[in-house]
Order: structure tokens, then sequence, then C-alpha cells
């Protein structure tokens, strides 16, 4: 426990900022369920993934390569079903969500978990910023594929951070998402984690619309010192390191917001929300725009019927 973790102590839900994710599940039977992960090779995610396993649960292991799935898988134990998810590469989430599609079974809980930060040069995938795409759009197309295979109370957990608080000043640049206007590593990684939260807020109205008892959140896992920092300069990651003893998670620790909202039971009655330290947080005041929310539900809705074609187009091409 770091000393700032000592002095946050915990929240409504008897949970806290120290609150190990192995804490979060003790005593649950979560036998029968099945439960996605993207990211599930290292970090927050094989985490999570063991938690799980350990309790009885069935995850859909999804990472960039078969190999890192399978691997993940048995360091996790339990019962793990490797799949490639690819999130900078719509055939390849697509692909993925055919092939959970095709296990027949169904999901109780999604877990947006996987993401890339803080890029210190511009890269695109397919005309966009590749932070935003591979954090937002890529786990887009993945949940919206597989809305019907979710449980009729299934849960979606989009991993977002108290970094979207850091977003420019207009919120989503939607006449910049492409970063070719202005770009710097650090806010475009704001944006992504600000696109993550709205993604959420604006699903979890559709589905209280709907009338179901299906709920989606984001959540905000605190600062950690995983290889999600391997893109930062070496300045920036010598004072992170050194911030660790007082101010970062454990891994364990950074796991336990996303497995709360996944599996606790008295999460289940959450819905569009901003989560953090297992508890309900406030996010700022872009992330708790619903319009902003649903005007990037449309843009991304386009941007992925784009990308698709594009990506139709190219295999016809090379066939």
């Amino acid at each position: 426990m770091s000393l700032y973790g000592a002095i946050k102590g915990t929240g409504e839900s008897g949970f806290g900022w120290s609150t190990h994710a192995e804490e979060v599940v003790d005593g649950l039977d979560l036998s029968g369920q099945n439960i996605l992960i993207t990211g599930c090779n290292s970090g927050i995610g094989l985490e999570t993934m063991r938690v799980l396993t350990q309790r009885g649960a069935t995850v859909f292991a999804a990472a960039r390569s078969l190999e890192k799935a399978q691997n993940a898988g048995a360091e996790a134990g339990g019962e793990t079903i490797p799949v490639v998810c690819e999130l900078s590469d719509p055939q390849s989430v697509q692909e993925c969500a055919a092939e959970v599609r095709e296990q027949g079974k169904q999901i109780d809980a999604l877990i947006c978990n996987a993401g890339i930060m803080a890029l210190p040069k511009r890269q695109t995938v397919l005309g966009y910023e590749k932070q935003f795409f591979v954090n937002h759009v890529g786990h887009f197309i993945l949940v919206t594929e597989l809305l019907d295979q979710l449980a009729d109370d299934g849960r979606v957990v989009v991993v977002s951070s108290d970094a979207h608080k850091g977003a420019r000043k207009d919120g989503i640049e939607f006449d910049n998402l492409s970063g070719e206007k202005r770009y710097s590593g650090w806010r475009a990684y704001c944006q992504s984690k600000l696109a993550n939260l709205l993604f959420a807020r604006e699903l979890g109205r559709r589905f209280e619309e709907e009338g179901s008892d299906r709920v989606a959140n984001a959540a905000h896992p605190g600062p950690i010192d995983t290889n999600l920092t391997r893109h930062m300069n070496m300045v920036a990651r010598a004072g992170w390191a050194m911030a660790g003893p007082l101010f970062l998670k454990s891994i364990p620790e950074g796991a336990s917001t996303q497995t709360w909202a996944a599996v606790y039971p008295d999460a289940a009655g959450i819905n569009g929300e901003y989560l953090a330290n297992c508890n309900i947080a406030d996010s700022s005041k872009h992330g708790a725009n619903m319009e902003m929310a649903a005007r990037l539900w449309e843009e991304t809705e386009r941007i992925v019927d784009e990308v698709t074609e594009q990506a139709t187009e190219a295999r016809e091409t090379a066939s």
C-alpha cells in the first residue's frame, strides 16, 4: 500500500484506493459466467483475468496475438479461451467478435482494458490518430459487434482514466481526429480516455432507454507503473517510477475497480457512471457532456463504416 493509499480510506462501497482485485471477488462464485477482457496478457488485464478465473469464471482472453493470449491464459490459470484482437485492425476486431459468437456462450461482462499511451510521434490508423483509434474505435467495434451476445443483465466496463480531464478545452476534437492539425502525445491520450468515458456514458444511456438491465460504466484504474508507460520519454518514466512508493497503485490495486464493476453484486445497478477506487466518482464537465457523447457515437459509427469499406476494398484489390 502506498502512503497516499493509506490516507485515502474507503468509499460507500466499502472498498477504496488500496483495495486489491482479489478482495473484490473474495467469496464470490463466478461459475458459469463468461467474461471477455482485452489486453489480458499483462498488467491489470492479466491480474483481472487471474482473479476472475480463480473464482470460477471462464474468460475470453483477448490479446494482439494468439501466442500472447495463450501464454496469459496459462499464467492466469483456470478456464480461458484465447482469442486474437488487434484493436488497430478493424478486420481483426470483427473476426474476434465472430469467434466469440461462434463459441455460443452468453457474455456476462465485457472489459475493454487494452490501450496505448502517450505516443511521442503522431501515428495514424486508416487516417485517424492511433491512440484514438486503438483505445476508442477498436473497442467500439468490439462491443457493438457483441451486443447481441451480451447477457440480459450483462455489464460493459470501459477502462478510462482521470487523464480524460487533460483533454483540450473543447473536449473531443472532432475537426482533428487525425491529429494532423496539432499533436501532443499526452493530449491525444487524454482525448482517447475522454472518448472511452463518453462511449460508456452513451452506451449506458441507450441501455436505460431500452429498459434493459444491462449496464455500461467507465473505470479509472488509478496511476499504476505498468508497461503502458513504455512510450514515455526517459525523464517522464523516471519521475513516474520515483513517485511509485508514495503515489502509484500496485497492479492488484489497479485491477480492482474494473473487476468490481464487472462482477461485484452491488455494482449491478450502476449505469452510465465514471468509477474510481471501486466507487462512483466525478468526471470532468466534458466527461459528463451527453450531447458530446451522442455526437461521438454518431461520428464513431461513421468512422467504422468508412474504415470497414476501406478494408473491404483493400482485400478485394489484393485478391
